[in-house]
Parts: structure tokens; sequence; C-alpha cells
């Protein structure tokens, strides 16, 4: 399969470095340019591409950038690029923390809905529930006991089921989150968001959140990463998180 992702931080370079491990043909781009991208896609097995290159003739398209940089792509980047494509969107929403204000996120519109409007095209929603040492270090076999699950939601059921297949091929099993409408229940400091859940946890964490509650609780991380000292593990992050968010189980 030929995938584009735009964006090689920790999220978007984790998820090209596993799926070209697993035998996809990867193009990677980010905001340097090809040059910029191309010791990392050289060490991968990628190809380094700028960004109207990594979506040209990809069947799945992942965007790994914050929000705001949305606004920066191209405003005809997708006019070419086949509808039957695939665009899974990883970003979450962090005012105040890293990202610039959306007043239309601000007054209620889940995040992957108004990226979405943004490009013009449908996105599914996946990846972005799951911390980056998460997805680096954390993935099994399938079927394997223990195996944590990753939610994927939106509206096309060909994009959801091609997304499904990749949180597997990374070594997580997929769950059904419902439509991008519902995606505000994956998105940052809700009951499942990055807690290392299996499915069944993960399916009730994400029937437990409640509309509203997770913007006031997202506010105040600073003063809870401040709790936790400069260099926290990933255990004390987890434990946070499932604090924080008032997490089932």
């Amino acid at each position: 399969m030929k995938i584009g992702i735009i964006g090689t931080g920790n999220i978007g370079g984790t998820l090209a470095r596993k799926l070209s491990s697993v035998g996809h043909a990867v193009g990677v781009a980010n905001s340097s340019g090809i040059e910029g991208v191309r010791a990392f896609a050289q060490e991968i097995g990628a190809e380094a591409k700028d960004v109207r290159g990594v979506v040209a003739d990809a069947e799945v398209i992942i965007l790994a950038i914050p929000l705001p940089a949305m606004r920066e792509l191209p405003a005809d980047l997708f006019d070419r690029v086949p509808l039957d494509a695939t665009v899974i969107d990883t970003s979450n929403y962090y005012p105040g923390l890293r990202d610039s204000r959306i007043p239309e996120i601000d007054d209620g519109v889940p995040e992957s809905v108004w990226v979405a409007r943004q490009i013009g095209r449908p996105v599914i929603k996946a990846f972005n529930n799951a911390l980056a040492y998460t997805l680096a270090e954390l993935g099994l076999a399938e079927g394997a006991p223990g195996r944590l699950a990753i939610a994927v939601a939106g509206d096309d059921v060909r994009s959801k089921q091609t997304a499904m297949q990749l949180v597997n091929q990374t070594g997580f099993d997929p769950v059904d989150a419902g439509p991008l409408e519902d995606t505000w229940r994956q998105q940052p400091s809700t009951p499942s968001y990055c807690c290392d859940y299996d499915a069944d946890t993960m399916r009730q964490a994400l029937a437990a959140a409640i509309p509203g509650v997770a913007p006031m609780k997202r506010d105040q991380l600073p003063e809870h990463f401040g709790q936790l000292g400069s260099n926290p593990s990933h255990a004390d992050m987890v434990a946070m998180n499932r604090k924080v968010n008032a997490v089932v189980g």
C-alpha cells in the first residue's frame, strides 16, 4: 500500500518507521522540505518528498501535524488526490500548551471535523489517543494477551477499515469509536485518552466520556505536568492520565 505521511515528529515518525517495516511503500514530508526529511527517510526505508509529492499517488494519507499547521497546508493540496484515498488525522488540540486558539473547536466542533473542513476531504481519526512511547514500544502481535487498543472513528466504512488494518499492523487492537462527530470521545483529557487500555476497557472509556468535561480538564494539564517533575516516566504519564481523566476500570 502507498502511504504518504505529512509530519515526522514523534507520532508521524513512529508510524512511518513501523509501516515501512511491514512492507508499505511510505513517503514522508515535513515543513523542512525534501532535504530536511531525506536522512530520516533513508534511515527507515521510506522516500523523502515534499507535501505535494507525498499525497500525489498515496492510497493512504496520514496527517501527523499540529492542528494550527493544517491551515498552512496548500489550499489545493487535495484537489488531485483520488476521492477514494483514505485520509487519517492523528492530531490533538492543546491550546495554551502548544497550539494557538481555534475558535470553532473552542465552541465545540470536534477536532477532526474541523480538520475535514480545513482540507475539504473526509478524514478518519486514529492514532491520536496513544502516547508516542506507546506507539513506538508497546505494540504486540495480534491475539497477544494484554494487547493495547487504539480508537478509530470516521464515517466512510472502507476508509475506516483501512485505518483499522493499519492500527492492527502497528501492533494494536483497533476499536471502532463511531462516526467522526463522536471523535470528541477520544480527544485529550477524555477517559480513553493515552491510558494504555485493552480493547474492552477502551470501549468502556469511550462510552464514559461526558460532553464538555474534557476541555476543562485539558486546560488544567500544566498543573498536573508540573507535579510530575521535569522528566516523568511513561508509567507516570499513564498513571496521571488514568487519574485525571477519571477513567473506568
